[in-house]
């Protein structure tokens, strides 16, 4: 392979995905440190494991123990500047500065204080003593602090300000005014209370995605992300465009045990980006691919990063319920991605993948099914009504005994025990390190939740925005009365208008926030605004949560797309820009299953015959746009022909039937015209 096109090393590709994702810039500490914050993480994913599948303790003390611990770890692992990863100045501690290790200590002491005293404080819930308040605030400034260090500034700077919100409430102006609160009141709301640090984002974090996290790194350990990414190659790799198809194809497999976008952009991309730039496709397009590809991870059920089961606390809903509603969503944004891949593949006259190229399917499934299992004993337990927590707990042994075979087989009994109980360890303690950020990050969501519950802010951003879409809605009821139809409802447009404010919100508040964070402030803040759009929750939480994903792919900061142009050597922007234009499908689903519910399969009122329409007309609305944005259908389109298939795409995935079927026509019109444009050009050449 040329240098052009060559790929990175291991540490290249580290170097890639610290730059650009805040959770993965781990500092080097001495060796001393090192093993203690080994020997703690490991512990820490032991004690999980355990509970995972003999029970979990009462609430607080199980949230407060894996809080406290991981505020110790975050301070050991996480610099104060990106800088202190590699120097050290002023007065230090093996190795640390001496702030570090305070930091450390007060975090963890302030974060087990609640649950030392818990059985007293509800003698005093509402009128917290003096410890109480110094204890809850030494808690908010290191989850400020450990959060800014972890995942950068964005969240911190936001819980601050609704702290500010939360205590200067009767100077804010207009709808916005409220009595206000004391530091006394905030900490006992905050603190004190399920309602803030220590509700239900921490909880479902500390119960839920902890486990799925470990489970994914040991998934990986026993080579079922390379499998993934073989066996797309073997399948899609000899089409035209074949490893951009390969990037597809592997990355909505690798969604389904990673929930991290940018750690996927770099797992596939490593390989997929290369080989696209090898065989024609732009330096910036093949970028744009994987990071549209890898985004679209984070929406693949089981794991979907951890949002499914923010979903089942928040709507009281089984997981089984909210996975089968995230199939047909997430295999409209692949689709989405393939088609438009697909097309310029065509545009370009970009060849597949040689034979010689390819790996046989066969092959990879005889020396990796193995691999699979795991996820197959997950998805069964999952789907037949077990916990989430034991599902995760029997799938992690489930990897622990597939890796034990292949030591075996690789090294023989005795050596290969060794490097079991290595792995084993190294797999541990990995899987404690990825869920600091997002565990940190969880609770200072807790202070922003506390602050809406405490003010009511919620309500009133709902009301102003429902009033707004209100007004927008009736001049554009006005401004489309000439036509001889009616083209949309009142109600329609009013849905319309709130649905876009909305998702600018989404994808604002997503610019440098972790999905997650995302997803649980919005749902505090925009799915009241749904709500009293009589927007069913589930669909209000799925519609939130697919716009804040958008975010990774949203200039100006579309981290996964920055994080695979790394890897491709092209302009970060320009990718971004293409990524989100791949990602145009995933931007369209939102809106489809909003008006059309039955898109979730799970909704009520649900029909076959309703949900067979909705999936059609998506379908041919998603492959109108695609071939509108890339300028090719059978052939070159004019610019009028894009334009009436930007408006056909629109007009398909539209509730009203009338809308439908004039997009209809209007794709068929054009097709046809292209299918016999292009056989008279046949007919000539001959």
């Amino acid at each position: 392979m040329t240098e052009q096109t060559r790929q990175l090393s291991e540490q290249e590709l580290r170097d890639i995905e610290e730059e650009f994702d805040p959770e993965s810039r781990f500092r080097t500490v001495l060796r001393p440190v090192a093993i203690m914050a080994g020997v703690i993480m490991f512990l820490l994913s032991s004690y999980h494991f355990y509970t995972a599948g003999f029970g979990i303790p009462r609430a607080t003390v199980h949230r407060g123990f894996h809080m406290g611990v991981t505020l110790f770890l975050v301070f050991l692992s996480f610099a104060a500047f990106n800088a202190g990863r590699t120097r050290t100045t002023g007065f230090v501690i093996l190795g640390l500065p001496v702030v570090d290790w305070l930091l450390a200590i007060g975090g963890a002491i302030s974060a087990f204080y609640v649950p030392w005293v818990y059985d007293q404080l509800q003698f005093r819930i509402g009128n917290p003593n003096q410890m109480d308040i110094v204890m809850g605030t030494i808690l908010l400034v290191t989850l400020l602090e450990a959060v800014r260090r972890s995942m950068g500034w964005p969240l911190s700077v936001i819980a601050v300000l609704f702290i500010c919100y939360a205590f200067f409430g009767r100077s804010m102006p207009g709808i916005f005014v409220h009595p206000g609160a004391d530091w006394s009141g905030i900490i006992n709301h905050l603190y004190l209370s399920s309602q803030g640090i220590y509700g239900t984002a921490l909880g479902v974090i500390a119960t839920y995605v902890f486990h799925f996290v470990l489970f994914g790194v040991m998934a990986q350990k026993i080579g079922l992300g390379q499998l993934f990414i073989d066996l797309a190659t073997a399948v899609t790799g000899r089409f035209a465009g074949g490893p951009a198809k390969v990037s597809v194809i592997s990355s909505a497999l690798l969604g389904t045990i990673s929930g991290s976008s940018i750690a996927n952009t770099v797992t596939t991309g490593a390989l997929t980006i290369p080989a696209m730039i090898k065989i024609g496709f732009k330096r910036h397009f093949a970028a744009a691919v994987e990071a549209a590809s890898s985004t679209g991870g984070q929406i693949t059920p089981p794991v979907m990063g951890a949002v499914a089961f923010l979903m089942v606390e928040y709507l009281g809903m089984s997981l089984r319920t909210i996975l089968i509603a995230a199939i047909v969503p997430a295999f409209m944004h692949f689709f989405g991605v393939l088609v438009q891949v697909h097309l310029e593949a065509k545009r370009l006259g970009i060849r597949g993948l040689r034979q010689e190229e390819l790996p046989r399917a066969w092959k990879v499934l005889r020396e990796g099914w193995l691999s699979v299992l795991p996820l197959v004993l997950l998805v069964w337990m999952l789907m037949s009504g077990r916990t989430p927590f034991l599902s995760a707990f029997w799938a992690i042994n489930a990897c622990m005994v597939v890796y034990a075979i292949q030591m075996a087989r690789a090294s023989g009994l005795s050596a290969g025990a060794k490097q079991w109980a290595a792995g084993i360890y190294e797999g541990f303690v990995s899987g404690a390190k990825s869920s600091l950020s997002v565990t940190a990050a969880a609770a200072l969501v807790g202070v922003v939740i506390g602050v809406v519950t405490l003010t009511g802010i919620g309500f009133k951003i709902a009301f102003m925005v429902t009033s707004i879409a209100q007004y927008w809605a009736g001049s554009a009821h006005d401004f489309l009365s000439f036509l001889p139809f009616k083209l949309f409802r009142l109600q329609t447009l009013a849905l319309l208008f709130t649905l876009m404010m909305t998702a600018a919100v989404c994808i604002l508040m997503g610019c440098g926030i972790p999905t997650t964070a995302n997803y649980i402030i919005m749902v505090a803040v925009a799915a009241p605004v749904l709500a009293m759009m009589n927007v069913e929750p589930l669909v209000a939480h799925f519609f939130v949560f697919y716009y804040g994903v958008l975010a990774d792919v949203t200039p100006p900061v579309a981290l996964a797309a920055y994080a695979a142009s790394g890897i491709a050597g092209a302009n970060a922007f320009k990718a971004g820009n293409t990524a989100f234009r791949l990602s145009m499908g995933k931007a369209l689903v939102p809106f489809m299953f909003v008006f059309s519910p039955s898109l979730l399969l799970v909704t009520e009122g649900f029909t076959w015959s309703a949900f067979a329409l909705t999936f059609t007309g998506a379908i041919m609305g998603i492959f109108s746009l695609s071939a509108a944005i890339t300028n090719w259908l059978v052939g070159p389109l004019s610019w009028l022909e894009r334009l009436l298939l930007a408006v056909a795409a629109l007009l398909l995935i539209a509730p009203e039937l009338v809308s439908t079927l004039i997009g209809v026509a209007i794709l068929a019109l054009i097709a046809l015209r292209q299918t016999l444009a292009g056989r008279a050009t046949a007919s000539n050449e001959i």
